[in-house]
């Protein structure tokens, strides 16, 4: 890989940071983000007493030397695109973006373009540089056919930090899904572990050797054969809140990777809505929330199922 304006910086671990997580201690003290952490050490950037690291969780130890080898960004590839989002907020830190149905976040191994990252490209002045050319900006992701609200980092300074607020769960994200069947219980909480599915690593599953993964659930409403569900995350999991809906017996409707019900709506994704967020601005400090109504086709859908109601 080619390095540009290669720098070094050395720590050396003391009696207050003894047995902390190295990706931990070097988050605090570089004002880095754990997963630009994990990108060095798969880089071999991060040596520990003059070894690579092999372990982002390795525990230290009093007197362990740290050297992180950090490079400056390279120049960005991706190309900007005229593609149409709806910017909700905007300022010179800062972007809260409403995503529609089927826009892949950033780019991929068969999606190079045509993403969120060219959108952003286009549309902003700037964004951080922090996760690198190919996700300049991006602080969290949806899935590609999950719509609704994200925040995008337009430096470096707050990408730390809504990233350390997300870490922490103190960035409170509620999503809406209409599942199969009718849940009993009003309300209750999903805690089980999720991995990648081993014979199809392109999905997820509940797995108890795999990462900490923990669901809150709330019902809206009951339709005869549906429940529309509100979900608040604690952990961040790919596809979390598809995979427990499937977990306690009631995909999301439209999911085509986890529900195996036919789906008499003919949508083209699943119905699953990040609609509301809300964090404390990097720069300002303000208490930020923001709502995003529901898609076209979720609504179409509830005033159907609304209508059945009322036969």
């Amino acid at each position: 890989m080619q390095r540009i304006n290669q720098t070094q910086t050395t720590y050396i671990i003391d009696l207050d940071n003894v047995s902390k997580r190295l990706d931990v201690y070097l988050a605090e003290m570089a004002q880095v983000t754990r997963s630009h952490v994990k990108m060095l050490v798969e880089n071999g950037d991060i040596l520990l007493n003059g070894q690579p690291v092999k372990k982002t969780g390795v525990s230290l130890r009093l007197n362990d030397e740290i050297i992180m080898i950090n490079s400056e960004p390279q120049p960005l590839s991706l190309e900007p695109e005229d593609i149409s989002i709806d910017v909700v907020y905007e300022d010179e830190h800062l972007a809260v973006i409403n995503k529609p149905r089927g826009l892949v976040v950033h780019p991929a191994q068969g999606s190079e373009s045509g993403t969120l990252v060219n959108a952003l490209l286009y549309k902003l002045d700037n964004l951080s540089g922090i996760n690198g050319v190919i996700r300049p900006g991006i602080v969290h992701r949806i899935d590609k056919d999950t719509t609704g609200l994200l925040v995008v980092a337009k430096d470096d300074v707050a990408h730390v930090d809504l990233s350390m607020q997300i870490a922490s769960k103190t960035c409170k994200r509620q999503y809406i899904a209409l599942v199969e069947g009718v849940l009993k219980r009003d309300n209750g909480t999903i805690n089980a572990p999720i991995a990648r599915m081993r014979n199809d690593r392109k999905k997820m599953v509940v797995d108890p050797m795999g990462k900490e993964a923990i669901t809150d659930y709330e019902v809206v409403k009951r339709y005869a054969r549906y429940t529309l569900v509100k979900f608040n995350l604690h952990t961040g999991r790919t596809h979390q809140i598809r995979v427990h809906s499937k977990h306690i017996g009631h995909p999301i409707v439209g999911d085509k990777s986890y529900n195996k019900n036919k789906d008499k709506f003919n949508l083209n994704g699943q119905l699953l809505h990040a609609e509301r967020l809300q964090f404390v601005h990097p720069i300002t400090h303000e208490e930020m929330v923001f709502f995003a109504p529901l898609p076209d086709d979720f609504r179409y859908v509830l005033e159907t199922l609304d209508k059945e109601i009322n036969i």
